[in-house]
């Protein structure tokens, strides 16, 4: 029997984007704005941040304030908490959070520190789940809270499960800037180090990412061995030292990342 011939209509629906939803997409990124200015935007703010026409803007912002995401006002538009509910959805549905939560909290309390889970998105890591030995959240990083994942002990590790030719390309790719007088920006000595913290199996960064902050990682793995996380105990210089962090930390954090490894499918 012969094959029959895919009209130009089907194969043009095989291609990437093809199914995008165009409208969908520019109303994300009206709601990705907003995390660019921490205040209240204008139409002009928002239109000249997403890149779109004021008109164009003017409608998602009112229909994302007919569905109580935006709250419009005179003059500026602001985000409401019910953009959260965004967030609660992936936090809910993630099995990296529900598994890993319970090990975070237990690491916390072994440890007397805050820990926290972050995940690898795009050149940056986001903080998607942590711990506290008081469930005090006064201090450290904030769920959803992002950082570049060059200088960062969760980020290493993160990136250090792509190959050497993926974590040149991906360092070559990366605008190196230096957050402190500490962060490694020379592009040679990253990949260097990022080798060296895949063969040691863990990660510690001093004061590269945040002044008078240092922070050692593990990577977390599925099942079949995929690093799919990064677990970390974080504090300041002038309280936990280099030699603490790994003597009493490292030894702690394999321990919660390996428990967890036969329930990640």
């Amino acid at each position: 029997m012969p094959k029959l011939k895919r009209s130009k209509s089907e194969l043009d629906a095989k291609r990437p984007g093809a199914e995008v939803i165009e409208s969908l997409n520019r109303g994300l990124r009206v709601i990705e704005v907003f995390g660019t200015e921490p205040r209240p935007m204008t139409l002009s703010d928002v239109a000249k941040a997403a890149g779109l026409p004021r008109a164009t803007a003017r409608r998602i912002l009112f229909t994302l304030a007919e569905k109580g995401f935006v709250e419009a006002g005179d003059k500026f538009f602001t985000l409401t908490p019910q953009v959260l509910r965004l967030a609660a959805a992936w936090l809910s549905s993630s099995q990296l959070v529900s598994v890993l939560q319970p090990a975070l909290d237990r690491l916390s309390s072994e440890a007397q520190e805050i820990s926290s889970l972050a995940i690898l998105d795009g050149e940056e890591v986001v903080f998607v789940a942590r711990a506290s030995p008081a469930r005090v959240f006064s201090s450290g990083v904030d769920i959803g809270y992002r950082l570049p994942a060059f200088c960062t002990s969760v980020g290493r590790v993160l990136l250090g499960r792509l190959t050497h030719d993926e974590l040149a390309s991906a360092v070559d790719a990366m605008k190196l800037t230096a957050l402190t007088p500490s962060t490694v920006t020379n592009r040679k000595a990253l990949l260097a180090t990022i080798a060296t913290d895949r063969n040691n199996r863990y990660s510690l960064v001093d004061r590269e990412a945040e002044p008078g902050f240092r922070s050692i990682s593990v990577p977390v793995r599925r099942h079949d061995g995929t690093i799919v996380a990064a677990m970390n105990i974080g504090a300041h210089v002038d309280r936990i030292s280099r030699d603490e962090m790994t003597r009493r930390f490292l030894p702690l954090l394999r321990k919660a990342a390996e428990s967890v490894q036969p329930l990640m499918l």
